[in-house]
């Protein structure tokens, strides 16, 4: 069964960054597409950024500039590096194989202003 564990959220002042990282077992994950997404309090899941198994990168319009999706393959990892944090950053980020239904738990990242 494949699981999905983020960590490296945190509270973070506006300006500032984070790192996330997202631990994929399985076997999937090589062959997988995989997102990064979050929710906000009542608001829908909304993604923030994918990356192909070769790389290729997708990222929202909000994030554009500000945000970093890379994989490593031989570790069945994915990161996401977010600078220059805004408040409205804030939510519970996940990571997630595209086109499966697998989510793991999130983690939470909160910006002050």
């Amino acid at each position: 069964q494949v699981q999905l564990v983020e960590s490296g959220g945190g509270l973070v002042q506006a300006g500032g960054s984070l790192s996330l990282s997202c631990a994929a077992s399985g076997s999937i994950f090589s062959i997988r597409a995989m997102g990064w997404y979050r929710q906000a309090p009542e608001k829908q899941r909304e993604l923030v950024a994918t990356i192909t198994n070769g790389g290729r990168t997708n990222y929202a319009d909000s994030v554009k500039g500000r945000f970093t999706i890379s994989r490593d393959n031989a570790k069945n990892m994915v990161y996401l590096q977010m600078n220059s944090l805004e408040p409205e950053d804030t939510a519970v980020y996940y990571c997630h194989p595209i086109g499966t239904t697998m989510w793991g738990q999130g983690t939470q990242v909160t910006v002050s202003s």
